[in-house]
């Protein structure tokens, strides 16, 4: 597997998105599904992070949006198929270190309360429950989480 960072508005890329966005919208109602755009995803503060196979093809992603108070994880996704492998895992600590590189001191993420696995992952990871950040608002469908990094 390879990761490195890479545009989002490459056709494999975009089809992992649309993917991602199926899947959150089956899960989710509109209005609790806070997904950054592509457009969003190609601004200068963010961090876009692909993982592909060893044939190269797009198997997952991840983004940070780097502010001057924290980074958000953002777009987090491993396809079916290739979850189970650490996938999101070396995602995840590649984004921590690349935003760390930028000055960042601390990570914050929204997640919904239905998908146990990325809750167990992030948790497992370093991450911690806290309360809502940014423009967020507490709501029972989201799950806000932090932790601080080096």
């Amino acid at each position: 597997m390879q990761l490195a960072l890479e545009t989002p508005d490459q056709p494999d890329v975009r089809a992992l998105i649309a993917e991602l966005d199926a899947y959150l919208y089956a899960l989710y109602p509109a209005e609790n599904v806070f997904a950054l755009d592509v457009a969003a995803l190609l601004k200068p503060n963010v961090l876009f992070a692909v993982a592909r196979d060893a044939a190269g093809a797009a198997v997952g992603c991840g983004a940070v949006v780097v502010t001057p108070e924290y980074g958000e994880i953002k777009r987090m996704y491993v396809r079916p198929a290739a979850r189970g492998q650490g996938v999101a895992r070396k995602l995840l600590l590649s984004l921590e270190a690349q935003a760390s590189a930028l000055g960042c001191t601390a990570l914050m993420l929204e997640t919904g309360p239905t998908m146990p696995e990325a809750l167990a992952l992030y948790e497992r990871l370093g991450y911690q429950h806290c309360g809502a950040f940014g423009d967020y608002a507490t709501d029972p469908l989201s799950v806000f989480m932090r932790k601080v990094i080096q």
